[in-house]
């Protein structure tokens, strides 16, 4: 990421608003350059999927580890339902991404939240394919605490490979 860029969001995260008004007006404040589909990272993947570390991969299956940062959980002090949903998202394509082949476009998702995670906690994160016929795949996703190997959430993602390579 650039340097510029990762000051920047640093700061704006340190002057995070506590009311949905100053959040209102602090997101209409932001100047975000925008990202064209080649660059090597944006705002996004900084903020939500900085920290996710690879340990295994097999054809077909993913392993990764990720430590919840203060920044993407509730009020609670737990992992936000919505960064878990997409951080779901995100790994489900890992285990049938090929490099140069078109992009895998999401038809459905669907998360079961059985469990909470705190603030710090280190997640265990599998993400492997279930099958696929014809240009239809099946992921399931399983965020596990690595400490109490308690499910935090599991998500099952159908994909369909599309035949087209984006232009953009």
């Amino acid at each position: 990421m650039d340097p510029n860029m990762e000051t920047r969001v640093n700061e704006s995260l340190q002057q995070l608003p506590t009311t949905q008004q100053e959040s209102t007006e602090a997101v209409s404040r932001l100047d975000i350059e925008a990202q064209r589909l080649a660059d090597e990272s944006s705002l996004y993947d900084y903020f939500a999927a900085t920290g996710i570390r690879v340990d295994r991969v097999e054809p077909g299956l993913v392993v990764s580890s990720f430590k919840v940062p203060p920044r993407l959980t509730d009020r609670a002090g737990n992992f936000a339902n919505g960064a878990i949903a997409n951080l779901v998202d995100i790994v489900a394509h890992s285990p049938i991404y090929v490099v140069g082949q078109p992009a895998n476009v999401s038809v459905d998702i669907s998360i079961s939240y059985l469990s909470t995670a705190k603030v710090h906690d280190e997640l265990e994160i599998t993400s492997k394919r279930l099958g696929q016929r014809g240009r239809y795949t099946g992921i399931l996703v399983c965020l596990r605490n690595k400490v109490t190997g308690e499910i935090i959430a599991e998500g099952r993602h159908s994909m369909f490979l599309s035949k087209v390579v984006p232009k953009l």
